[in-house]
């Protein structure tokens, strides 16, 4: 227990936020189908999995976002695979959209009685115990923040098998998103959350940077 406990702090001290990689090393399709697997299988709010995973390894494409994605201009060209993670926009988390009715029904297999249930409680959640259904913005960031969950689970997956990444957020969401629709990528009911890019690194980041333990957690006994 105690090595793999080593091994993922190990990883964590690996992992940094990757502004150049090394355009010449590609991930295996293996290693980065494992890395996508973890995002696949990390939790979220009712279990409705309002994400989506953009691979875009498409270069002319990249070079169409570069001028709008100015937090990942080295990242852009020289990751070995560049993620745009989407999440889904107010119509489709809403408690009787076709997406959430189909989770219940298709993914999680809930009877029908049981279906009415939770679609009851997830509204009650929506409307008055978080306030989400008050505008658009605010349903989108709600899934968003579920997204991100995903996210820090598969660069956590990369880190532990050596592979580097750096999630972004230096974009203009309004143009990157008018790119993906123009190019086919982005349809309705889908905005983009963050973007995140994998590869190996070019050079050796310099030492991590933390708050100590006890100016971050208080305990209550």
């Amino acid at each position: 227990m105690q090595n793999v406990k080593d091994q993922i702090i190990k990883a964590y001290q690996f992992r940094h936020a990757c502004k150049e990689f090394d355009a010449d090393k590609k991930i295996s399709d293996a290693d980065f189908d494992f890395i996508l697997e973890t995002g696949r299988l990390s939790p979220s709010s009712f279990g409705f999995e309002p994400w989506k995973f953009v691979v875009l390894q498409n270069p002319a494409i990249r070079e169409k976002l570069l001028p709008v994605t100015w937090g990942a201009q080295k990242q852009l060209p020289t990751s070995s695979h560049f993620v745009i993670a989407l999440s889904r926009t107010k119509d489709d988390m809403v408690a009787d959209s076709a997406h959430i009715q189909r989770m219940m029904k298709e993914v999680q297999l809930l009877p029908e009685e049981v279906q009415q249930g939770k679609g009851k409680a997830y509204h009650n959640f929506q409307e008055n115990d978080f306030k989400l259904l008050e505008n658009e913005r605010v349903t989108f960031e709600w899934g968003a923040r579920q997204t991100y969950i995903a996210l820090g689970n598969m660069m956590t997956a990369a880190a532990l098998i050596g592979i580097d990444s750096c999630p972004i957020e230096g974009f203009d969401k309004e143009k990157a998103e008018q790119i993906l629709k123009e190019e086919g990528i982005l349809k309705e009911n889908f905005g983009i959350a963050c973007m995140v890019a994998f590869g190996y690194r070019l050079q050796e980041p310099r030492p991590k940077t933390r708050q100590s333990i006890e100016q971050i957690v208080e305990w209550v006994r």
